[in-house]
């Protein structure tokens, strides 16, 4: 009969193993280094917000990663530079977000809400990618709840003030 040590050992080096592969899979210039990123202003349906600006790969790769939080009334904005389908994960996040995929027009192609954290070795070997229904150059992150709370649906509308 098996012991619960002996049925442990194999599931924790496992978990050991996949926490140092999700580490070293990270672009170098995204790993624990600090990453300055501009900040803008945005409105989605008139609400405004102050976003942090993602508009290059090592700041699209670090995004809102070891961020402990974000206040209601800020987001990041990933910025590419032609439309396509973007996908992003919650690798090392600490929080749940909304997501919301815009057109090149500032029209939602795609929302999806309250998206748990990859935080642990677990979670980050099931973590999933999210893939918008059509081609993005905007894609907004901001806290779980914005979405249903601010009323945003497809019909809303991005405007860019400054960023």
């Amino acid at each position: 009969m098996t012991t619960r040590t002996q049925a442990l050992v194999p599931i924790i080096i496992a978990a050991v193993i996949v926490g140092v592969v999700g580490l070293v899979s990270i672009p170098h210039e995204s790993k624990l280094e600090s990453v300055e990123f501009p900040r803008g202003t945005i409105k989605v349906d008139g609400i405004p917000l102050e976003v942090q600006v993602a508009d290059t790969e090592p700041r699209r790769v670090r995004g809102l990663m070891f961020q402990e939080q974000l206040p209601d009334d800020q987001g990041m904005i990933f910025v590419f530079d032609k439309p396509g389908s973007y996908s992003l994960w919650m690798l090392n996040m600490q929080f749940p977000l909304d997501m919301i995929w815009f057109d090149g027009n500032g029209k939602v192609i795609h929302i999806e809400k309250d998206i748990p954290p990859c935080k642990s070795a677990l979670e980050i070997a099931t973590c999933q990618s999210l893939v918008p229904d059509g081609e993005a150059k905007y894609v907004l992150e901001v806290t779980a709840g914005f979405i249903d709370s601010n009323n945003i649906t497809q019909d809303s509308i991005l405007t860019i003030i400054s960023i």
